[in-house]
C-alpha cells in the first residue's frame, strides 16, 4: 500500500519543527542570559564544549568505522598529533583542521 503526502502537509511539519527548534532553545538562553551566573559556575561551564568535541573526536580517531585502531599503525591517531599542536600554538580550529587533513592524507599513503 503507497502512502501518498501531500507538498503542504511537508511543509507544515517543516514549519512546526522549525518553530518548536527554536522555542526550546531560545526561550532558555533567553531566561539564562538575563541572570547573574557566579563565577565559578561559568568557569565549570566553559569546559563544556571542549568536552563534548573531545568525546566526539576521540571514538573517530580510535574506533574509525566502528572497529578498533591500533594506534601505532593508524594514520588516524598519528594525524591527530600535529592536529592538536596547531590548535595548541594558534588557537586556530581552520588552522587544526587543515593541518590534520593534511597529515592524514600523508600518513594515509605512508601507513595505508
Amino acid at each position: 500500500m503507497v502512502m501518498t503526502v501531500s507538498s503542504t502537509f511537508i511543509w507544515g511539519v517543516i514549519i512546526g519543527m522549525a518553530a518548536l527548534n527554536f522555542a526550546v532553545r531560545f526561550v532558555p538562553i533567553a531566561v539564562v542570559s538575563r541572570m547573574e551566573i557566579p563565577a565559578p559556575l561559568m568557569r565549570w561551564l566553559s569546559f563544556i564544549p571542549i568536552s563534548v568535541m573531545g568525546a566526539l573526536v576521540s571514538l573517530d580517531i580510535l574506533w574509525p568505522g566502528g572497529t578498533f585502531a591500533s594506534p601505532l599503525t593508524s594514520p588516524y591517531v598519528w594525524a591527530a598529533i600535529p592536529s592538536a599542536l596547531v590548535y595548541w600554538r594558534t588557537r586556530s580550529f581552520l588552522g587544526a583542521t587543515v593541518a590534520g587533513v593534511v597529515a592524514f592524507v600523508a600518513l594515509g599513503s605512508i601507513l595505508g
